[in-house]
C-alpha cells in the first residue's frame, strides 16, 4: 500500500483522499469505485450532501469491513459537507443527521461548511437566479451549530471550504473550536500562497480540491493538464502530468483530493512518494501564470450578499 493512502497531516486528515463529486449514473458506480479504492489503499473519502454520493460510500465502507479489507469503520476517514440551503443555524444539525443516515454511520471524521453562502432552505439545484434564492450568511450562528455537531460526537472535526483569509479571520474571532481544515482549489495554476501562509500561522490545514484543474467538468479548465511547464517536467522525470501536479501540492504540505474511478489512475495518483521535484522544477512551477478556475460565479447575484467575485473572495482572486 502506498504511504499516501494512510499518511496523515497533523490534524489527522489523510494526505490524499478520493473525491466523489461525480457526473453521471449513481449509486452503483460510486459504490464499486469506493470499494476498489479501499482495496488499492485509499482511506479518505470526500463527499457532500450536494454530491448525492453519501449512501454508496456508506455501503462500500460497510462492505469493506464485512470483507475484511479494513478491520473497522475507524480505519476510514469520511468527510462530508453541509450544503448552502442548510447553512442556517437551525438546519445544520438536522442536515448532519441526514448525512449520517445516508452513510449509515454514527459519525463523520470531518464535517465542513461547503461554501460561505446561504440559500433559501430547500434550494439545492442550480441555477440560482431568483431574488429569494440567496440569504445573508450567518457565519457565527452556522459555526455555533457546527461546534454543537462536534460536541455531540457526530463530527470528530469541523472545518470549512472556500474561505478566504478575511473570512477565516472573522471566523477565528469568535470560534470556540477553530476550523481544522479549509478545503479550497489548489493546483499549479492557482497556488494559494497567501492563504497557505495564513493557514499555517493559524494552525489550519489546507486541503486541495481540483489539483488537476477539474478538466472535463462544467466549470473546470484544461490549463493545468495542458501546461507546457508541467509536461516538460513530467517527461524529464518519467512521471505523468497528473503525478507532477499532485506531487507539487503534496510538497506544499497540503492534503489533496483526487477524483478518478479508473483503478489504474487511482494507483497512479497514490504513487507520489519516493521521489521529489528539484528546486529548479519548483521554481519553474512557481512562475506559472495564476488564474482561479472555480470562481463560484453561481453564488454572485445582484440579489444576494455577494454582488461581485471581489466580494465573494474578499479580493483574493
Amino acid at each position: 500500500m502506498s504511504a499516501t493512502g494512510t499518511e496523515r497531516a497533523p490534524c489527522g486528515l489523510p494526505r490524499i483522499g478520493l473525491g466523489t463529486a461525480v457526473q453521471g449514473p449513481r449509486p452503483d458506480p460510486v459504490r464499486a469505485a469506493v470499494l476498489r479504492a479501499i482495496q488499492v489503499g485509499y482511506r479518505h473519502f470526500d463527499t457532500a450532501a450536494h454530491y448525492a454520493t453519501e449512501a454508496p460510500i456508506g455501503e462500500a465502507a460497510a462492505e469493506a469491513v464485512r470483507a475484511g479489507v479494513v478491520d473497522s469503520r475507524g480505519d476510514l476517514f469520511i468527510t462530508s459537507k453541509v450544503w448552502c440551503a442548510d447553512n442556517h443555524p437551525d438546519r445544520v444539525l438536522p442536515a448532519l443527521r441526514k448525512t449520517l443516515s445516508n452513510l449509515q454511520m454514527e459519525y463523520v471524521d470531518l464535517y465542513m461548511v461547503h461554501w460561505p453562502v446561504t440559500m433559501k432552505a430547500g434550494r439545492f439545484t442550480a441555477p440560482f437566479t431568483a431574488p429569494e434564492d440567496f440569504e445573508p450568511f450567518d457565519m457565527r450562528g452556522v459555526w455555533e451549530a457546527m461546534e454543537e455537531c462536534h460536541r455531540l460526537g457526530l463530527a470528530k472535526s469541523i472545518g470549512v471550504c472556500n474561505f478566504s483569509c478575511k473570512k477565516l479571520e472573522t471566523l477565528l474571532s469568535f470560534a470556540t473550536i477553530p476550523p481544522a481544515v479549509n478545503q479550497v482549489e489548489i493546483n499549479p495554476v492557482w497556488q494559494q500562497r497567501k492563504l497557505r501562509q495564513f493557514c499555517r500561522e493559524k494552525g489550519i490545514q489546507l486541503c486541495a480540491y481540483s489539483p488537476l484543474g477539474a478538466k472535463g467538468t462544467h466549470w473546470g479548465s484544461d490549463s493545468v493538464m495542458d501546461s507546457g511547464v508541467i509536461h516538460e517536467i513530467a517527461k524529464s522525470k518519467g512521471k505523468t502530468v497528473a503525478q507532477v501536479c499532485l506531487r507539487w501540492v503534496y510538497e506544499q504540505g497540503d492534503c489533496l483530493i483526487v477524483k478518478s474511478f479508473d483503478e489504474a489512475r487511482m494507483k497512479e495518483n497514490l504513487d507520489i512518494v519516493g521521489w521529489e521535484l528539484t528546486e529548479e522544477e519548483r521554481q519553474r512551477i512557481s512562475k506559472i501564470p495564476q488564474r482561479k478556475i472555480n470562481q463560484g460565479r453561481r453564488y454572485v447575484s445582484e440579489h444576494g450578499p455577494y454582488k461581485s467575485l471581489e466580494e465573494l473572495w474578499d479580493g483574493e482572486i
